[in-house]
């Protein structure tokens, strides 16, 4: 089990998943995703470009996606078609692995396309979050920060908003503040926002807000394995600007499972907590995995999180290959 680990500072690896032999492979700087897909390798989207490896992450090449700055990628189940998500928010499709890239752009005349800015983000937004579920092979699912949630039936051709449902009570730029997508289904997605937790069974058309009872209101990713849905929530966002550590004074997180899609949680205690925020998820082996932002790999088994090692910088993302 090779587990690949994107940081703050590039991507580690642990060819024995138990990270006593970890290594970094990749300095790509921020790396807020590394993804492995079955028969077509491991990608990492970071603030340096995108990269690809064929070696279970040994080795990596660059892509020669028109925007530097990445942040989602997603491949076709039938692996005909890479997508790519970036600063500023452009999606762009690549139909020949990754040589040549074309962009969609009817993403760019969505209604609410003027919206998608903050100043958090240099006035601007991107595409946090990309996914397609086998059961819907021609339906892209995208996530904006700060944009909200958009959805193409017919690979990136044309888009229709999702978003009406995922809007708060508040007057600032952090409306549909979507950190992830989580794809359970075809029509069943979790959402992670920075004012929320929030569920849809019917792709989109309508949103039930979970974390009513829960602290936060924070949430960076969810996670779904064997019948349990995990999500971690915390009082404020990362200290700006983006890259510096956490202020561990206001970070207050929490780690919650849920066995009935999300209707209930139970807090459950964890090796770093409160200060550290759990921001990436992966599971192999009967075995959930979880990273955070001091640099901590935890695993869950026997219904308790121990730590399983550290690596040198924040964790953004994990991925098992």
């Amino acid at each position: 089990m090779t587990l690949l680990i994107g940081t703050q500072d590039g991507v580690y690896r642990s060819q024995s998943g138990e990270l006593n032999d970890v290594e970094r492979v990749l300095d790509s700087g921020v790396t807020l995703g590394v993804h492995a897909f079955e028969e077509h390798g491991s990608f990492a989207a970071s603030k340096t470009g995108l990269f690809h490896s064929a070696d279970q992450g040994l080795t990596w090449d660059r892509l020669g996606v028109p925007q530097e700055e990445m942040y989602a990628v997603a491949v076709s189940p039938n692996g005909s078609r890479l997508y790519a998500g970036t600063h500023p928010a452009h999606i762009y499709v690549s139909t020949n692995q990754g040589r040549t890239w074309t962009e969609l752009e009817e993403f760019q005349k969505l209604p609410s396309r003027d919206q998608w800015h903050t100043p958090r983000h240099r006035g601007k937004s991107h595409v946090r979050s990309l996914d397609i579920h086998a059961d819907a092979p021609d339906r892209v699912v995208a996530g904006v920060e700060v944009g909200g949630v958009h959805i193409s039936d017919d690979n990136g051709k044309t888009w229709t908003e999702r978003r009406a449902g995922l809007e708060l009570e508040r007057g600032d730029d952090l409306q549909y503040d979507v950190h992830h997508v989580l794809v359970v289904t075809a029509d069943e997605y979790v959402v992670s926002c920075g004012g929320g937790l929030y569920r849809t069974t019917n792709a989109g058309h309508s949103w039930t807000r979970l974390d009513t009872e829960l602290p936060g209101p924070y949430f960076q990713e969810a996670f779904s394995y064997q019948g349990i849905l995990y999500a971690a929530a915390q009082m404020l966002p990362p200290t700006l600007p983006m890259g510096s550590r956490y202020d561990k004074r206001s970070v207050n997180a929490s780690l919650f499972e849920s066995t009935d899609d999300g209707t209930t949680f139970e807090s459950k205690p964890y090796p770093g907590a409160p200060d550290e925020f759990v921001y990436a998820w992966a599971a192999a082996d009967e075995r959930v995995l979880a990273g955070t932002t001091e640099g901590r790999v935890i695993v869950r088994e026997n219904d308790a999180w121990t730590t399983l090692g550290h690596v040198p910088k924040w964790i953004r993302s994990l991925s098992i290959e």
